[in-house]
């Protein structure tokens, strides 16, 4: 599929939909579940698969990816190759499930897992961060306390600096040696964020993503860093990557952002020439979704793939958490085997 050379496909699009165990909040929305556009691109013999949850602040829901997909069936199933594809869509759920997709059936087609495709060692284990929802300081510390304890903590903030730093000291006190991250998720402004930003050395956060929202990242020029910030809202795709420069320390690389890992992974590689360091994040999606994110994990200095610990029922074969690593068999995703369900 890389070559370039146009083969007549076959194009399966479908939504589904994964319930969360209990409500997740975040700085301005709720959720109850996870919408994925699931794509299947098949040649007759061989049978690639990939999936989209989208990016909820844009608007880019179950339904906008599903018409996004059906807008270049035809370009798809008259032959167009992954390298198309980026014409083809914009950033965005769609392009990332199919994108995947692509990745997938040339695993199939060649013999050669897609870590070796995408000219990456084989892949190791991570240490994945396991993340607490915004909720009471009690609710939280306990929440702390009933995850695997070898994990590194993502908390998520509010917006307010009173409600944040009394989860976060709840959270210190019950977990006093944990490594500690933040997402305020657009929820700060800039005559707010060094209120935060004196509790988070406080309480030893060793990063803050997204304090302020996608459109103001000037408002962090002359701002001192005390701790790295991380871009997310503010690092979409490639082409956002070296406006970071002098603002942000991280770059945040989530597939359902960029398109897929085709642009995952030349985001990571320009990150590094950047001098930024490089993060993979995620929308909530099942193991479908963290796998092939967990190769760009592979590059990244932080890694935050918990998306399938929200859901009440994941997909068979899926991801592996324990003793603080996510762990990705090659059943799951990527490798010349057939995929389960």
């Amino acid at each position: 599929m890389a070559t370039g050379v146009k083969r007549e496909l076959a194009l399966d699009l479908r939504i589904e939909r994964f319930p969360y165990h209990q409500l997740f909040r975040i700085a301005g929305h709720v959720f109850t579940e996870t919408a994925l556009l699931v794509t299947e691109i098949s040649d007759g013999e061989h049978r690639g698969r990939g999936e989209g949850a989208g990016v909820y602040y844009l608007g880019d829901d179950a339904d906008h990816m599903l018409a996004e997909a059906e807008r270049v069936r035809g370009a798809i199933e008259a032959g167009a190759t992954r390298e198309d594809l980026q014409e083809l869509l914009p950033p965005g759920g769609a392009r990332n499930a199919l994108d995947c997709a692509y990745w997938d059936l040339e695993a199939k087609r060649t013999g050669r897992p897609v870590w070796d495709l995408a000219g990456l060692s084989e892949p190791r284990p991570l240490r994945s961060t396991l993340t607490l929802g915004a909720d009471t300081p009690e609710a939280t510390a306990a929440a702390s306390l009933a995850i695997d304890p070898q994990a590194p903590v993502k908390v998520k903030l509010t917006g307010d600096v009173e409600d944040d730093a009394a989860r976060l000291a709840a959270i210190r006190a019950a977990r006093p040696q944990a490594w500690i991250g933040v997402d305020a998720n657009q929820g700060y402004r800039r005559k707010t964020l060094p209120a935060l930003l004196e509790v988070l050395v406080e309480h030893r956060v060793a990063v803050l993503e997204q304090p302020l929202p996608r459109g103001r990242e000037g408002d962090l020029d002359g701002l001192k860093r005390p701790l790295p910030f991380a871009a997310d809202e503010s690092a979409l795709s490639l082409a956002d990557t070296p406006s970071l420069i002098g603002r942000f320390d991280v770059v945040n690389i989530k597939l359902d952002k960029c398109g897929g890992l085709t642009e995952g992974l030349a985001i990571a590689r320009q990150a590094r020439k950047l001098g930024l360091e490089v993060m993979v994040g995620n929308m909530m999606g099942t193991s479908l979704s963290m796998a092939p994110s967990y190769l760009v994990g592979q590059l990244c200095d932080i890694v935050d793939l918990d998306g399938p610990t929200f859901l009440a029922r994941d997909r068979t074969p899926g991801v592996r958490y324990r003793d603080g690593m996510i762990h990705c068999p090659p059943e799951v995703w990527g490798y010349q085997m057939d995929n389960v369900s």
